[in-house]
């Protein structure tokens, strides 16, 4: 069974729920307390093995390069203080480690996968939706990449929502179910909660053979007139082996801007630097 080396980061959205702030930020680059949310989903694709970084971008997105990159007159001055550059880490990957697709149209996630169709070859690979802040040890990813050593195929992980948010989401349709693996019969893009086949949404992690990448570009458009993942992966059920994985730890929804702020609190709380302050304060509150 191939190694997952390579990661996809659909960033190209315009992040239009945060507006103003992101007129001229992009949406990954806004911080969860210190590290913008770019970062997180690095630094957890790191943690899994993955040794190639494709990012799928669009224009104004050129901050994000340049976090990843050498800023040299920041850490020259640093280092001349002598302060530590401990707070840089990670944020300089080895030459060549980060790879830049542009997504001229914004037409929906698989479209933005497609994208990155020549960097990701004939290997399979993962996807990670930097909105989605996964919170738990071992990272997201790294469950997955273990539940794939065994299991082998695509993997999606997934997550059990309220039954009015099932519209919100790609929906499975459930097989046998063992601890934390869903066998996945079925795939449902946003379903009324009526017609729901369960409860088990898919969040923002994948592994997923080469092979999606012909059916992405065939692919017509699907839910809000946009080229759905959800649909593409339907297609290959039956196919190739297909499960889900149930993340042991606490997601954020930080596309949402109350998941945004419940995150920033969350992760503050977690740090012993701070969290006495922002204990205090939310006490007084």
């Amino acid at each position: 069974m191939r190694k997952i080396r390579k990661a996809v980061f659909p960033i190209g959205g315009l992040g239009t729920r945060f507006l103003p702030a992101t007129k001229s930020m992009p949406k990954e680059m806004l911080p969860i307390v210190d590290r913008p949310l770019i970062q997180y989903a690095v630094d957890e694709a790191r943690e899994a093995g993955i040794e190639q970084f494709i990012f799928v971008t669009s224009r104004g997105k050129s901050l994000i390069e340049d976090h990843f990159d050498h800023a040299f007159e920041l850490e020259e001055a640093m280092a001349r203080r002598g302060k530590s550059l401990a707070a840089l880490d990670g944020t300089r990957p080895s030459p060549g480690d980060i790879a830049i697709v542009r997504q001229q149209e914004p037409l929906g996630l698989g479209h933005a996968v497609w994208c990155a169709r020549r960097l990701i070859g004939d290997e399979p690979f993962a996807v990670l939706l930097p909105d989605d802040l996964m919170v738990g040890e071992p990272g997201c990813l790294k469950q997955m990449v273990d539940a794939y050593a065994e299991l082998g195929g695509n993997l999606i992980c997934t997550e059990e929502v309220a039954p009015e948010d099932t519209s919100k989401y790609g929906i499975v349709t459930p097989g046998t179910r063992a601890g934390a693996i869903t066998e996945v019969q079925g795939l449902v893009e946003k379903p009324a909660p009526e017609i729901a086949p369960s409860r088990l949404a898919v969040i923002g992690r994948y592994i997923l053979q080469p092979e999606v990448m012909g059916v992405l570009g065939s692919q017509e458009e699907g839910a809000g007139g946009e080229i759905q993942l959800t649909d593409a992966l339907a297609r290959m059920i039956g196919q190739q082996p297909f499960h889900g994985v149930t993340f042991e730890g606490k997601r954020y929804d930080c596309g949402d801007k109350a998941g945004f702020v419940t995150a920033t609190l969350a992760l503050a709380l977690a740090r012993p630097d701070i969290a006495p302050a922002v204990r205090a304060f939310l006490a007084a509150a």
